[in-house]
């Protein structure tokens, strides 16, 4: 409230109340106003504000540039927690910004906490958040912020992204780089990869391998010609994904090495667990050295801190090593520790934990359950019905297809 406002701002240029009053108010009127209990004339307020050194504005309920910044700051702090350790972060951030929205109406502090304001009703499923991307991007172009900008479109194309919905979601995103290109003379190297890397993703979700494998040549092209690295791991991952589940051994290997030199050059254990990730699959599902596979996988459990991270992936490749090697109930037991991370939406990794109910099928198969076998079977094939073709698809389908086989002749 206004007298709240006079206050607080008193009291941070530290002036007490008859230094502020000067010669216009005395102190018991300039008390009464900051407590709310007398209503200060237009000519009182102009006085007090020239006290204070601010404008008029910041008085009549407009946001100060400095209460504004300070608010941003919070916000900030808040957005970058991780999401695990802080679960209610965003319903905090929309009570933290939503009593400010009137006022969010100019400058880069404003459109930061719209921005931020809504991605966390997105997160939160409420409504509203659309009418406000479409303000923010709005606001980044009229001050040329680019990369903000392009971040807040990617943003409003991956909600389809996260509903499945990959054309819809990739559509959007043509739409939106097409958008910023336009306005925006000059795209940074960064905001250049991140947009290449959205589409290569979303082109490998549609099943366009060819158009995907395109886009990410040309980014590891242009990362090498400015010698930056943003996404290089991303990249590597989601192209020996693809070759992997194209079964082009040659590529898999390329760009598994490429990954492997990435993650040992940074020092960064997340390529490093994915390339073993793809090694591993490697010897389940092409190679079939299960008990070597199983002595790697005791191995990485070993770190408890991989394990916390990584855990479903590894209890994934466990069950399917287990399965090889005959111990069916064990296999079953580690695969239904295996539950899908909330984050995980692209083909490439729903794919990775689909194959699971095949493997848990067999199993099931294996200890004469038919009944367990087929429904399991079922639910694999249901769930890769709508992913692109790829090896892990075609698995699923022949192990329904050899589980429905067999109980014919039973």
């Amino acid at each position: 409230m206004l007298g709240e406002k006079i206050r607080k701002l008193r009291k941070q240029k530290k002036l007490t109340l008859e230094q502020l009053a000067g010669s216009e108010l005395t102190k018991g009127m300039l008390s009464l106003i900051e407590n709310n209990k007398a209503k200060p004339s237009m000519e009182s307020l102009e006085y007090i504000a020239s006290r204070l050194g601010v404008a008029i504005s910041d008085l009549m309920g407009e946001t100060s540039i400095q209460e504004t910044r300070e608010l941003l700051e919070k916000a900030e702090a808040l957005i970058n927690l991780d999401f695990e350790n802080n679960k209610d972060k965003f319903k905090e951030l929309i009570m933290l910004i939503e009593p400010y929205t009137p006022k969010l109406s100019h400058g880069y502090e404003s459109a930061r906490l719209l921005d931020i304001y809504s991605r966390s009703l997105f997160h939160e499923q409420k409504s509203g958040w659309k009418e406000l991307v479409q303000q923010v991007s709005t606001m980044y172009d009229e001050m040329n912020l680019t990369a903000r900008r392009a971040s807040i479109g990617i943003f409003n194309a991956l909600e389809k992204f996260y509903e499945h919905r990959y054309s819809e979601s990739l559509a959007i995103f043509i739409n939106e780089r097409k958008e910023v290109e336009a306005k925006h003379a000059f795209i940074d190297p960064m905001t250049r990869l991140d947009f290449d890397y959205y589409e290569a993703i979303l082109y490998f979700a549609v099943g366009n391998a060819d158009a995907a494998s395109k886009v990410i040549e040309n980014a590891l092209s242009y990362s090498k010609e400015k010698r930056i690295f943003y996404l290089i791991d991303e990249l590597y991952r989601i192209a020996a994904a693809h070759s992997m589940m194209s079964n082009d051994k040659e590529k898999t290997d390329y760009f598994l090495t490429k990954l492997k030199q990435y993650g040992e050059f940074v020092e960064d254990f997340k390529p490093l667990f994915f390339y073993k990730l793809f090694k591993l699959m490697s010897l389940t599902f092409e190679q079939h050295k299960y008990g070597l596979a199983l002595e790697l996988i005791n191995e990485y459990s070993e770190d408890f801190a991989l394990v916390e991270q990584f855990g479903p992936w590894l209890y994934i490749e466990k069950g399917k090593a287990l399965y090889g090697l005959g111990h069916y109930q064990e296999a079953i037991e580690n695969i239904e520790k295996s539950e899908i991370p909330h984050y995980i939406h692209h083909p490439f990794d729903l794919s990775i934990f689909y194959i699971k109910h095949a493997y848990k099928a067999l199993a099931y198969l294996a200890l004469e359950d038919h009944s367990k076998a087929l429904l399991t079977a079922e639910t694999a094939v249901t769930l890769f019905e709508p992913l692109p073709d790829s090896s892990f698809k075609q698995f699923s389908n022949e192990v329904y297809n050899k589980i429905v086989e067999t109980q014919k002749k039973a």
